[in-house]
């Protein structure tokens, strides 16, 4: 399996730099782009770079399924229809994230209509049984897939969305935990290697051009996906403990969020919680953030650090909790 997995990797991850690169020049020509908020010059970078992920995934599978029809089997690894079926769960939510970076879908429709993406995987589920630490396997039976599993991709896929922000920062954080699930998933002898493998290929052939200073956003459209790829992972193998270990970070930074909406709430003439979406760059190059009040912001806030500093810090801290998911089983 060694050799199939390293060919498929290294193909996604050279298709993805080919597609990716053309798509720098189209939206920089028709004017698809968006200003840097943590460049002094505010230059404007093309954005929606997650339609190349998607058209990377299409090409891909498309391509394996053609050479396995004609009886090339053993050149990539097989795709299962678990794999098929992350790949529809992956493209409605990416092609919803689209829709969301050209128009207001209104936040109930963000609530409720992700919830249903899932449900093609979810039924192709068995058996239903999770362990839940301190209480042992528990048999949810057909709340599993139809709510247990929806809902843990699709918060995934927002939490994902939410800890973004910096260059490079939700693509490489993507990027670490798909290649902890992968590895986990090749030992333990688990699925979707197929798409894990082409989401971790793809996402790092994207990242030469996201890492800092971004040539290109990933925007909704790449956010949403990769979150769906994470939640997919986790749930058709499993992992639903040790995926929830690999995205505590993500979690923090989300309860960051739920503080700050509700001490908003709380006290809307207080200045310490008004409404900020970017922070600025001091002339030394270091960042300015109006709050603590998220996890990329809470290390510049009380220390002097650049952009790429944050990024880097955000890495290993997701680097740390993988690594203590990856020798949990469950």
């Amino acid at each position: 399996m060694g050799a199939p997995i390293l060919a498929l990797l290294m193909s996604s991850l050279l298709l993805s730099i080919f597609i990716v690169s053309i798509q720098i020049r189209k939206f920089r020509k028709i004017g698809l782009v968006v200003p840097d908020y943590y460049k002094p010059d505010l230059r404007k970078i093309p954005t929606s770079g997650g339609i190349s992920v998607l058209l990377a995934l299409f090409i891909l599978y498309s391509a394996v399924a053609i050479l396995e029809a004609l009886g090339y089997q053993q050149l990539f690894p097989p795709i299962t229809r678990l794999d098929w079926k992350a790949l529809i769960v992956i493209c409605f939510f990416g092609f919803f994230g689209l829709l969301d970076d050209f128009t207001d879908v209104g936040r109930i429709t963000k609530v409720f209509l992700p919830f249903t993406f899932s449900l093609p995987l979810a039924i192709e589920l068995h058996p239903n049984v999770v362990f839940l630490p301190f209480i042992g396997l528990v048999d949810f039976g057909v709340l599993y897939w139809l709510a247990i599993v929806p809902v843990y991709v699709m918060v995934t896929s927002n939490l994902v969305n939410m800890h973004s922000g910096f260059n490079g920062m939700a693509v490489g954080l993507s990027a670490i935990v798909i290649g902890f699930l992968l590895a986990k998933s090749i030992i333990s002898g688990r699925d979707t290697i197929f798409m894990l493998t082409c989401m971790l290929g793809v996402l790092l052939g994207f990242l030469w051009y996201n890492r800092y200073p971004s040539r290109i956003f990933e925007g909704n459209v790449g956010a949403l996906s990769m979150g769906a790829a994470i939640g997919t992972g986790i749930v058709a193998n499993g992992f639903l403990v040790s995926g929830f270990v690999m995205l505590i970070p993500h979690v923090a930074n989300f309860l960051m969020y739920v503080y700050w909406r509700i001490m908003r709430k709380l006290h809307p003439q207080d200045e310490r919680w008004r409404a900020e979406k970017f922070g600025k760059v001091r002339e030394d190059g270091t960042l300015e953030v109006p709050n603590p009040l998220t996890l990329k912001w809470l290390l510049p806030y009380h220390f002097k650090m650049t952009e790429k500093q944050v990024v880097l810090t955000m890495y290993l801290l997701t680097l740390v909790f993988c690594i203590l998911g990856f020798f949990i089983d469950f």
